[in-house]
């Protein structure tokens, strides 16, 4: 897609008009074609789908009929049929007859859609140039909806990508908007945006959104898609990474920078939406050194990235190490989901770009990766979420250092900000309250927690008690006697003196040594949000 001056903002309204009146969305084209070819989708299969539209289209065949009776039914479309012309086109890459697409736009019209550059037409077929598809959302602020342009997939292409391809919403961009922080705040950064959706979801909580990218193609196609969901509060700006905001700072910065390790060499593709241009993982450290700087005081940056394991040096310890060397200082909460060797990454990556297994360029590109790894006793590569938190004007509270693998952080994953916003409130309250205050305040269970105790037969006494978390991160605690004891008793009412004094007489235990022995462990259940404190 190549938008220009000559696209105009009233093309995109009449586009917006007729996919509002299709009813094209989530749910109508789950109705369509069902569950399993939906699933089969987002495997990136599309046969399914088109065995069913075809299924469809064949039950609804309409008998002949009289000169009046078709004039009387092209007078009115039927919704379900446009939205089947509109994913045939631009989900499935489907050549459809031209004449359908200007029924289904009939506001935005055949003419119009050219001129986007949405699709070209010729011999009476119209064929899409670009990818653009219905998505739907829960937030904080509630259920949303939105439609997205985005380039052609592999699916579509049956090829290898352009390196200037503009990616549409994939697993990583579902990944962070569902860890975004979305409390109001004045000023949002989406560094590398893309075709814009962080920028869109951090429009619904922010005053303003600045959203920069290096490439101007997917800047074009991102303010389409602010327009075309009547989202007017992204200001759009063109550069590499800080560059484009040198001197400002932000409430929050969100980004999914372009981590991927690529070999940098002339025979490998570098991929504008996935390659930072960097040796290694040095476009993550640029990221975390610089962030800081960027940031209001108290301003949190949110992000995905790779960082490698190198021979001798742990990848958590690099992440470290970039910042301690950032030039403010900064909370880190660190999260490593998955690891990968450099065979397993090397294929993870090249098959991404449309390079197929079993063939020569695939073979050439799958040593360029392999070679560049040697070079740098590469052993392995991490993979997760990371958070940054510029300290307040004023400190109030020991930095947080949080560096944690968690293999299964990826099924729970969505709407994980709220979590991440408690635990980081959660932090602040702990750092602000030593022992004798903590011995004084009063928690409460939080409500998604439940216990679950296993006994023996015939045993009275559990074998083991778990508490178990609903949302969050869904982590699971052994707890013993005591600890039970003073969980199940934290219902707001009592402090955790009085609860921890109880429990000693009822165990017959030291009151000191059970105080020493509790409180640490229940200010990590007040981080990882067992417990909330309510004084």
């Amino acid at each position: 897609m190549q938008l220009n001056s000559e696209v105009t903002d009233t093309l995109i309204d009449r586009l917006a008009a007729d996919l509002e009146t299709s009813d094209f969305s989530v749910g109508t084209l789950s109705e369509l074609w069902g569950e399993r070819a939906e699933q089969a989708l987002h495997r990136g299969e599309r046969v399914p789908a088109l065995r069913a539209l075809a299924a469809r289209q064949a039950a609804q065949a309409p008998e002949p009929a009289s000169a009046s009776e078709s004039e009387s039914m092209s007078a009115s479309v039927d919704p379900a049929e446009t939205a089947a012309t509109l994913a045939s086109l631009f989900l499935l890459g489907v050549p459809v007859d031209a004449s359908a697409l200007a029924a289904s736009l009939p506001t935005l019209g055949l003419d119009g859609a050219v001129e986007l550059g949405l699709v070209s037409v010729e011999d009476g077929r119209a064929r899409a140039r670009v990818d653009l598809r219905p998505y739907s959302f829960v937030d904080t602020a509630g259920a949303g909806s939105w439609w997205i342009v985005s380039d052609l997939g592999e699916m579509v292409l049956e090829g290898a990508l352009t390196t200037d391809h503009v990616l549409g919403v994939g697993g990583a961009s579902l990944t962070l908007s569902g860890l975004m922080v979305s409390r109001p705040v004045g000023r949002v950064l989406d560094l590398g945006t893309g075709c814009g959706i962080q920028a869109l979801h951090a429009a619904r909580h922010a005053e303003h959104v600045v959203a920069t990218d290096i490439s101007p193609r997917a800047l074009e196609i991102a303010a389409l898609n602010a327009r075309l969901n009547g989202v007017h509060n992204i200001e759009f700006r063109l550069g590499d990474m800080f560059e484009p905001v040198e001197g400002e700072r932000f409430d929050q910065i969100v980004t999914n920078p372009p981590f991927v390790i690529t070999p940098r060499r002339s025979d490998v593709p570098a991929y504008e939406y996935r390659d930072g241009g960097r040796i290694g993982d040095g476009i993550m450290r640029e990221v975390v050194t610089g962030v800081g700087r960027h940031l209001n005081p108290g301003g949190i940056a949110q992000m995905l990235g790779n960082w490698e394991y190198r021979s001798g040096e742990d990848g958590l310890d690099r992440v470290r190490g970039w910042v301690q060397a950032s030039d403010t200082p900064l909370d880190v909460w660190l999260i490593e989901r998955e690891r990968q060797d450099p065979a397993a990454y090397a294929e993870t990556w090249i098959r991404d770009g449309g390079t197929r297994s079993a063939t020569p360029d695939f073979d050439r590109l799958y040593n360029a990766w392999l070679d560049d790894f040697a070079e740098r006793g590469v052993e392995s590569v991490g993979f997760g979420y990371l958070t940054l938190r510029r300290a307040p004007a004023v400190p109030t509270a020991e930095p947080l250092r949080r560096f944690e693998r968690m293999p299964d952080a990826l099924a729970a994953s969505s709407g994980l900000g709220t979590h991440i916003a408690a635990v980081l409130d959660a932090h602040d309250w702990i750092a602000a309250h030593d022992d004798d205050a903590l011995w004084r305040a009063t928690l409460q269970v939080a409500p998604d927690v439940t216990e679950e105790r296993n006994y023996w037969p015939g045993n009275d006494d559990p074998s083991t008690i778990t508490l178990k978390q609903g949302g969050g991160f869904a982590r699971t605690v052994k707890l013993d006697t005591a600890l039970a004891a003073l969980v199940g008793a934290s219902d707001g009412e009592l402090p955790v003196g009085v609860i921890v004094e109880a429990i000693a007489q009822l165990l017959e235990a030291d009151v000191p040594a059970l105080r020493q022995e509790l409180l640490p462990r229940v200010r990590q259940l007040i981080l990882d949000g067992f417990v909330q404190p309510l004084a």
